[in-house]
């Protein structure tokens, strides 16, 4: 059965501002778990092996029917498996451990950009013009919130980030298509095990060093002197940094656009800002501030944008 019919946009916001908000809080646990040694493809199959696990728990005590899968939709979960969150996971954790967190994000957000690019010419999304005013406006106050003028910017870093944009394009419209006839949480099982099996045989042909899960490390910044053993910070992100945010960015999904879910979601990088600034005393200034409302802004021009059909 189609599910666009049944969409409730109210839900779908809630959902992705929530997503938007502990993802915010992840960008610094990343940031913080990969000094431990921990080299991002490591914790990029951590992080899909869990959610993989949790949802197939979840599926297996409350609606095992969801396991059934037709086999036309396999080339698409492959797809989206590898590209939309495995490949995503790994550029942004990347482009996170090599720029500041919000400078990362702005340039992962330019997706706001493509998603409704490639809406419009491949499946004919309407849309109001103001849509476009409203991603200018997010654009730009992402630019002040990153403080971007003032970054020392790694390139390489830079190269991480736009491939993370890319694949930030490819996850929302990707995971809109797949919401139309699954729910949430076999999709999560599904584009979650996809990228588990391909980060599985990336670490199996190419094996980092090993690492001490009972090691402790320090949460750094403001939380300076307070550490945690590796495993609580490795079950803090997998909980709080990729099955619960994602679970809700399918919830989302199957309410909204990709093209409204993209652009409520870079709410994640005032979020980050805040608690980059919190935590880990990254700056924020009175004009990233400002810049924040300019975000605020865009985001209600963008999501009012969309025509009702």
């Amino acid at each position: 059965m189609n599910r666009v019919a049944q969409r409730r946009p109210g839900v779908g916001a809630t959902a992705v501002s929530f997503a938007a908000l502990l993802f915010g809080l992840n960008a610094s646990s990343v940031k913080v778990i990969l000094t431990t040694g921990i080299n991002p493809e490591q914790l990029v199959l951590f992080r899909t092996l869990f959610t993989t696990v949790l949802a197939g728990v979840i599926l297996l005590l409350t609606n095992r029917k969801a396991f059934k899968m037709d086999v036309r939709e396999m080339p698409l979960f492959i797809f989206y498996g590898i590209f939309g969150i495995g490949l995503m996971q790994w550029t942004y954790s990347n482009a996170v451990s090599l720029l500041p967190i919000s400078v990362a994000l702005l340039i992962e957000y330019t997706a706001i950009a493509l998603v409704p690019i490639v809406s419009l010419f491949m499946f004919k999304e309407k849309v109001l013009p103001r849509l476009w005013l409203g991603i200018v406006l997010v654009l730009l106050g992402l630019c002040v919130v990153s403080n971007i003028w003032n970054s020392k910017l790694d390139p390489i870093g830079v190269l991480w980030a736009t491939g993370a944009a890319i694949c930030v394009t490819i996850y929302f419209i990707t995971g809109e298509h797949t919401q139309r006839k699954r729910d949430a949480m076999s999709t999560l099982f599904y584009s979650f095990l996809v990228a588990a099996i391909f980060w599985g045989i990336i670490n199996l042909v190419n094996p980092a060093p090993g690492f001490d899960i009972n090691k402790s490390f320090e949460l750094a910044g403001n939380l300076a002197g307070t550490s945690w053993p590796v495993w609580a910070g490795l079950l803090w992100i997998g909980i709080l940094g990729s099955f619960l945010p994602m679970l809700l960015d399918y919830i989302a999904l199957g309410n909204l656009s990709a093209t409204a879910v993209g652009v409520i979601a870079t709410a994640e990088t005032i979020f980050a800002t805040v608690f980059a600034w919190l935590w880990l005393r990254e700056d924020m200034s009175s004009l990233e501030v400002f810049g924040g409302l300019i975000v605020i802004t865009g985001i209600v021009l963008a999501e009012t944008s969309r025509k009702r059909t």
